[in-house]
């Protein structure tokens, strides 16, 4: 028993594949919210942010492994 309802372990499988795509693609928030199975990007960042404490945009800026679409040049 892991002490979740089913809504709630959903939840976390499709932050967990949103934190994924964050930090390993460039898609834009809108879509990975769409590809995770979120109705919208803010349930998304509502669901990010009670399961890692950050918004979505956050997480990216701090975690990308991607190249940044806007890089900052010296």
């Amino acid at each position: 028993d892991t002490g979740q309802t089913p809504a709630r372990a959903i939840e976390l499988i499709r932050v967990e594949t949103a934190r994924r795509l964050l930090s390993d693609t460039g898609v834009p928030i809108k879509r990975v919210a769409m590809q995770c199975g979120f109705g919208s990007e803010e349930t998304l960042r509502r669901s990010f942010l009670r399961a890692m404490s950050v918004t979505p945009q956050a997480y990216r800026e701090r975690f990308s492994v991607s190249p940044s679409a806007d890089p900052v040049l010296p």
